[in-house]
């Protein structure tokens, strides 16, 4: 049968670094009061960069990484919910800029679930034959949509963005996908676009819907890729914030060898962009060995989730 893989991995994070004391000019807060609730210590703000232009950044890295030309690549995706443009998408604009001359091209909006729903996509794109090898990126620009009076979620959010390149494959090293979503908690996470699109959670509803239900999903990825929690080498979920990276961790009783993604500290909560951002500094630390299954495990807007194994490069 068929299979894909991810073969390379790159991102991208703007130079600027926003700290909890930066924070502490701006509303009524505090590093010691950040750090104890989310875990957060800094996070990354693009000033004039785009989302596109930091999915462009993260991409040329990641097919640098590939050794593919720009003709090699038959399918772009961006998962986003920060782009400004709606047409063209983000994944036109980045295939231009790229010079990938006519590959498929489109933007998908699942909130934080959004890469790896996309990455769902181009695995079953490239067993089908639809693309020898995809470009999947996970882009946001969340200083955008950040309400910067709002101390409970202004200290979450960062820039930033990861692209993996899901390339076809003799074995099957992406894992079928566990995805889907709640409709009856569709407004636990969202952008409200009154005076000006922002975003806004239900922070307690995610926390406990992530805390009851996520270990479950994880579990049922591992089964349908035929492993175990304790097979896995590393375990990247959404950098929602530490509290509950730390809290479905526990859940699933991990050996210590597994290597727990902890990104979430340093570049804050980056929606779509968090998995692969944190998933790609991983493989580039050399943090996880080469051909070690790693569960990627996101949830967001909608309410959404998706997540698979997949096998690192």
């Amino acid at each position: 049968m068929p299979g894909s893989r991810v073969t390379a991995l790159g991102h991208y994070q703007p130079s600027r670094v926003l700290t909890n004391d930066d924070l502490a000019g701006m509303v009524d807060t505090s590093d010691a009061w950040i750090r104890q609730r989310t875990g957060i210590v800094t996070r990354r703000i693009a000033d004039a960069e785009s989302v596109t232009d930091m999915a462009t950044a993260a991409a040329g890295k990641d097919l640098a990484a590939a050794g593919l030309r720009p003709t090699d690549i038959g399918l772009v995706t961006v998962a986003t919910c920060t782009a400004i443009d709606r047409c063209p998408s983000t994944a036109a604009q980045v295939a231009g800029r790229l010079a990938i001359p006519s590959a498929v091209a489109y933007d998908l909006n699942n909130g934080c679930a959004g890469f790896c729903t996309a990455l769902a996509g181009a695995d079953h794109a490239v067993r089908a034959g639809a693309a020898r090898h995809a470009l999947v990126i996970g882009a946001e620009k969340m200083s955008d949509v950040t309400d910067w009076s709002d101390r409970s979620t202004c200290v979450l959010l960062g820039d930033g963005a990861g692209a993996a390149v899901v390339s076809a494959a003799g074995t099957e090293d992406i894992g079928p996908v566990v995805w889907g979503s709640d409709p009856t908690r569709s407004n636990a996470v969202r952008l409200v676009d009154d005076w000006h699109p922002h975003f806004a959670q239900e922070g307690q509803t995610v926390y406990r819907w992530v805390t009851t239900h996520l270990a479950p999903l994880a579990r049922e990825a591992c089964h349908r890729a035929g492993l175990t929690p304790a097979d896995l080498a590393a375990v990247v979920t959404h950098q929602a914030n530490l509290r509950i990276v730390e809290a479905v961790v526990r859940q699933l009783d991990l050996p210590s060898t597994t290597v727990i993604a902890r990104d979430v500290v340093d570049s804050g909560n980056t929606s779509a962009a968090s998995v692969p951002l944190a998933l790609s500094k991983l493989v580039e630390r050399r943090d996880v060995p080469s051909g070690g299954p790693v569960l990627l495990l996101s949830f967001g807007g909608g309410l959404s989730w998706a997540g698979q194994v997949v096998t690192c490069p």
